[in-house]
């Protein structure tokens, strides 16, 4: 009998905000439902999606993704106007609503979109608490990265 190997896919991503990791130090990450009109999840399906400039804010209660560009397949229909950029809400518990809001109302914590996947067959998107990076911090990371990168280089020569 053969056994299933319990490895997770990326086949399930659809697309990731690299430059979030970049900029910010994540603390917390959190899982949401995103409210997509139907061109939006062909588009997805389509993987023509980008999370680059965008962000997350919490208004009245909700929390919604402003920025994120979903860009319309050429065969959307043509009775509906498609907007690539309109501002999607976000589908949290009101309990972790809750705490999100104490925490970004705190100096300096922001909400960054990371990650946009599928989950049973419906689009999530991981959120991550940040703490925005100065410009040494930055700096410091690749110079960490830099001698990891040259200290594997040393030891596989030694070998």
């Amino acid at each position: 009998m053969a056994r299933k190997k319990n490895k997770k896919s990326d086949s399930n991503v659809i697309a990731v905000n690299r430059q979030a990791r970049h900029d910010y130090f994540i603390e917390e990450t959190y899982e949401a439902g995103l409210v997509l009109q139907g061109w939006e999840v062909k588009s997805l399906r389509a993987g023509r999606v980008s999370l680059k400039e965008s962000y997350v804010l919490i208004k009245d209660g909700e929390a919604w993704l402003f920025g994120a560009h979903i860009t319309p397949l050429p065969s959307a229909s043509t009775h509906v106007e498609a907007d690539p950029t309109r501002t999607r809400k976000l589908l949290l518990h009101r309990r972790e609503l809750d705490k999100l809001i104490g925490l970004v109302e705190r100096r300096g914590y922001t909400l960054v979109p990371l990650k946009l996947y599928w989950k049973n067959n419906r689009a999530k998107l991981e959120i991550g608490l940040a703490k925005g990076k100065k410009l040494y911090d930055k700096r410091a990371v690749e110079k960490e990265r830099d001698w990891q990168r040259e200290k594997q280089r040393l030891l596989k020569q030694t070998r």
